[in-house]
């Protein structure tokens, strides 16, 4: 009858399933259990028919059981079975237990044959029965029938193997005798989630149907595919039988009869059948209870802790007390305020490693985006020299002028300073698009009441655009304030006569760069700018495919080496006449690429005319072309009209083009500097800033106007779904870890019997020595072995379940001990 002192174990189990079935199915599954594995009409509703020694389960072709059964087994003095649903009603006719598993299967399931992950749980009590806990799976299936779905063999897999996955489920592989072991769906599935075999019993059903001359024998002796737990033959009854009306106590005699009368199975026949499954089940089941269940007290008992705070809140809300709406309005809007904050000013605070928050990324727009959208507009200089050109001449009209026209400058850096409107506004947009998303992010958490969130996101959307239309003004007012006077004496302008000389010292650097420096290295060589892995991605795969390599980029060069440690350099590339070129993201690639190019048309790297490089993200590209940008490496144009940019035949016009360009140039540096230092703060001011203290300050009070508090605080229908799980759970989890406390004090606690006196026995072995030691001092063993029922009937010693020495055989009388001094053991030669 199972572990001596331990007979508890299995019902308070089935306490520990009840209290958990409110909880869902990740509990349950934890628990342990048998799961009943094999494939259709493989014998497993037989066997657990003869369990019982009734008939409760239904019959049919095809696929019958489509709902897990939890089928939980009770010794008791009367008959009745009971369900999990239908609480407080017993059933005393089987028949009405098979119509109530057919009713509540074909209620979730319908009649189509589909199957449901949802179990059904069942307890039958019985004298007939051991304690035991079995859990009936559909039948594993290849091909669907009628109208079941195309995928019904993958559903019945998944469900499998929610059960068996778990470490705490041991698996009842059954698998019939007339079919080749080696093809066993049962024994394939449990050899994927327990390959050492620690977990899987073995059930070889059908035996008598096997054909003439052919027998199970050698994997019955655990010979062919040996497992460590063993194989269990049993014989069901047949089709015939069952529509005979043969009932399941004559089949069990005859189940016996066949073990004694077979010649290849007589000899272990005392291991074979039914009633010898079911001792060995209620043993193993009980062993294997009590040693996963501190593992499974543990796991509850962190679950009950991570949801204590939240069910000690909901246990003392009242949704429809006025001033606790009121409390948690205010609240919530307090706790959205310090998250904005949080995520705009950077906190130390729980800081997300994985993604950037709402500040880091307008810190990036400022940094990256903005200068990059700026040196865009500036580095067209075919464009530029050809506006230059134009406005010399249309200022000269029909006569050669022998001076450069001051009015030619005005106009090309007032239509220069005009052109910045359009990065300026978007640069407005990006912020503002920031700070809504920050704001989405936030409100997320007010998800419980969605009439408050909706109106929250709607006000401060509202503001923010109100904000942002503000800041657009201020903006546009501040380009019109430059359009407005010209000052060339700024301290950093370099005037007209300057102008002349710095055309005189490009000439002379385009000459000095042509005939080599002489192998000096400027220093700015020597600055790097940025390092980090980027990705080669037009090698051809003939050359080895796309390869990373770590990058190091310099005022004057762009490097690579095999990896950071920056031993190999594999090649250096000078950043004269490169350009960068966007590159749209292929279909079938991951990465985000752009490209650099040579202005004069020449080879970039080898035998390529561009360099094209990948990044992770577009962050990272964003990033890299800021950086190539402050290295002198602008964005390519290409140029629409294909004049005027070098069609200078005029020595003095090409003069004038050329200082007219270094003044342009001169004071839109000193716009550029001012309008990348004065964007950032004026976005701050009037954006970032002002939307950070309205949902301080004014939010609340504006919800309050709307008049309709009260109605604000109504929960969804989740969250009061929610609440109610999380209760529930939490008393589940209670009540299951009070279960566990009756457990540990009514099993483990049980006072052992006394020893057995062998004091009279001279150990002859040290083995037998360090076994009677161990009697005597009390300490419990380890584990038993699998039991096995002996064959022979002789009063051996064996070890009992407890770690006991007991005599095995008849146990009607125990031997009376002899109080004399034993004989010695002769000497052997």
């Amino acid at each position: 009858m199972g572990n001596r002192g331990m007979e508890d174990l299995i019902p308070l189990v089935n306490r520990l399933q009840d209290a958990l079935s409110s909880v869902g199915q990740s509990c349950n599954l934890m628990l342990p259990q048998i799961a009943v594995v094999g494939g259709q009409s493989a014998g497993k509703s037989s066997v657990l028919e003869n369990f019982v020694g009734r008939d409760f389960l239904p019959r049919g072709s095809g696929i019958v059981t489509r709902r897990p059964l939890i089928l939980q087994l009770l010794s008791a003095n009367t008959e009745y079975g009971e369900f999990l649903h239908c609480k407080g009603k017993k059933f005393t006719h089987f028949d009405e237990i098979c119509k109530e598993v057919e009713s509540e299967t074909y209620r979730l399931t319908g009649s189509n044959k589909g199957i449901s992950p949802v179990p059904i749980n069942l307890r039958i009590y019985s004298q007939h029965v051991l304690n035991l806990t079995l859990v009936d799976l559909p039948g594993i299936t290849k091909v669907p029938v009628g109208d079941q779905p195309a995928d019904i063999e993958y559903q019945i897999r998944d469900m499998i193997m929610q059960y068996i996955c778990n470490e705490n489920c041991l698996i009842l592989a059954v698998t019939p005798a007339n079919t080749d072991l080696a093809n066993s769906d049962a024994l394939k599935l449990a050899k994927d989630v327990d390959p050492q075999g620690q977990r899987t019993i073995g059930v070889i059903t059908k035996l008598d149907l096997m054909d003439d001359g052919t027998d199970a024998r050698e994997i019955l002796e655990n010979r062919l595919l040996p497992l460590r737990r063993g194989y269990i033959g049993v014989v069901n009854r047949s089709q015939k039988d069952i529509d005979g009306k043969k009932d399941i106590k004559s089949a069990l005699l005859a189940e016996r009869k066949f073990f004694l009368s077979h010649p290849a199975y007589k000899h272990m026949a005392e291991r074979m059948g039914t009633p010898y499954l079911q001792r060995i089940l209620n043993q193993q089941l009980t062993n294997h209870i009590r040693d996963t269940l501190p593992a499974f007290c543990s796991h509850l008992q962190s679950q009950l802790l991570a949801l204590n705070k939240e069910a000690e809140e909901y246990r003392s809300y009242s949704p429809d007390d006025p001033a606790r709406r009121t409390k948690t309005l205010l609240q919530l809007v307090q706790r959205l305020s310090v998250d904005f904050e949080k995520l705009i000013e950077g906190s130390g605070d729980k800081v997300d490693t994985v993604h950037l928050s709402g500040g880091a990324k307008i810190n990036r727009i400022f940094h990256e985006r903005f200068p990059y959208e700026l040196v865009k507009i500036e580095s067209d200089e075919g464009k530029l020299r050809r506006e230059i050109n134009f406005a010399i001449r249309n200022i000269h009209g029909v006569r050669t002028g022998l001076f450069t026209p001051d009015m030619a400058f005005e106009a090309i850096v007032k239509k220069q300073i005009s052109i910045l409107k359009g990065p300026c506004i978007k640069f407005i947009e990006m912020v503002s698009q920031e700070l809504i998303s920050t704001v989405y992010h936030c409100i997320n958490k007010l998800s419980s009441f969605p009439k408050l969130q909706n109106e929250t996101e709607r006000i401060i959307t509202s503001e923010i655009r109100e904000k942002e239309s503000k800041c657009r003004d201020q903006v546009l007012l501040h380009i019109d304030i430059q359009l407005a006077y010209i000052n060339t004496k700024h301290e950093d302008f370099i005037g007209f006569t300057d102008g002349q000389k710095t055309y005189s010292q490009i000439k002379k650097k385009v000459f000095a760069r042509i005939t080599g420096n002489k192998g000096v290295a400027p220093p700015s060589s020597l600055i790097v700018i940025r390092k980090g892995w980027l990705t080669i991605s037009n090698i051809s795969i003939m050359k080895g495919g796309a390869k990373e390599y770590w990058f190091i980029l310099t005022a004057e060069s762009l490097s690579w080496f095999r990896d950071d440690e920056e031993k190999e350099k594999k090649y250096m590339l000078p950043l004269d006449n490169l350009k960068l070129r966007d590159v749209e993201k292929g279909l079938m690639s991951s990465k985000c690429v752009f490209a650099l190019v040579n202005t004069e048309f020449r080879n970039v790297y080898k035998d390529y005319k561009c360099l094209e490089l990948g990044c992770n993200s577009q962050e990272e590209v964003d990033s890299w072309k800021a950086s190539l940008l402050r290295a002198g490496v602008y964005p390519e144009k290409v140029d629409e009209h294909g004049n005027g940019a070098r069609d200078l035949t005029d020595p003095q016009l090409e003069r004038q083009v050329e200082t007219i360009r270094s003044l342009v140039d001169s004071y839109m540096s000193i716009i550029h500097k001012t309008i990348r230092d004065i964007m950032p703060k004026t976005v701050m001011h009037i954006m970032v800033n002002s939307v950070k203290e309205f949902i301080s300050s004014e939010l609340l009070a504006q919800l309050y106007a709307l008049g309709e508090c009260s109605v604000l605080m109504d929960e969804s229908p989740e969250q009061q779904q929610h609440r109610e799980e999380v209760l529930r759970k939490h008393a589940a989890l209670k009540e299951a870890l009070a279960v566990i406390g009756e457990i540990s004090t009514s099993t483990c606690t049980t006072p052992l019997p006394p020893p057995v006196d062998l004091s009279w026995i001279q150990p002859s072995s040290p083995t037998l020595s360090k076994n009677v030691t161990s009697i005597k001092s009390g300490v419990r063993g380890p584990a038993p072995p699998v039991p096995r029922v002996p064959t022979h009937t002789g009063h051996t010693a064996s070890q009992s379940s407890n770690g006991f020495l007991q005599l095995a055989g008849n146990p009607k009388h125990a031997p009376s001990v002899p109080r004399r001094q034993p004989p010695a053991v002769p000497n052997v030669k």
